[in-house]
């Protein structure tokens, strides 16, 4: 983003132009923290109505889940609210599909991407440039008052 060419592979380069154009992520994985901080119905099929608890007499947010951010995403799985798609490789398959469940309250961008297997590659490859290489910090046990 700041100019360094080197900085990410040409696979993740090819990627990072998917998510923004015919992978459509950008639609919900926007800013500095890849996220719009709303709720949508991606499709899966769960009986779990998200949002939907919460505001019952709206039938737009029915299976509704927050758009979780994409930093760090690879030390974050399984993925999806009910953790039913175990791999990065896995998530983005579900959305080349277009999902798994078509109701009324699925999000527009939720549709058939018709990506190939190259560039689901290099989404992924993308998506991989989103998480550092640190280990996660421990934070110190506090002794009881």
């Amino acid at each position: 983003m700041n100019g360094r060419e080197n900085a990410i592979s040409e696979s993740a380069k090819h990627g990072f132009d998917v998510f923004n154009t015919k992978g459509l992520c950008v639609q919900c994985h926007a800013g500095w923290n890849f996220t719009d901080d709303g709720f949508h119905d991606i499709g899966v099929a769960d009986d779990d109505i998200g949002r939907g608890k919460v505001l019952p007499g709206i039938p737009a947010v029915m299976h509704a889940f927050k758009t979780p951010t994409l930093r760090n995403v690879a030390q974050r799985r399984p993925y999806l609210h009910n953790g039913s798609e175990k791999t990065l490789e896995d998530v983005v398959r579900f959305y080349n599909t277009g999902g798994q469940a078509k109701r009324d309250s699925l999000d527009v961008n939720i549709k058939p991407l018709n990506l190939t297997d190259q560039e689901m590659r290099d989404l992924c490859a993308f998506l991989l440039t989103l998480s550092s290489n640190d280990k996660p910090v421990t934070i110190p046990t506090l002794p009881n008052d």
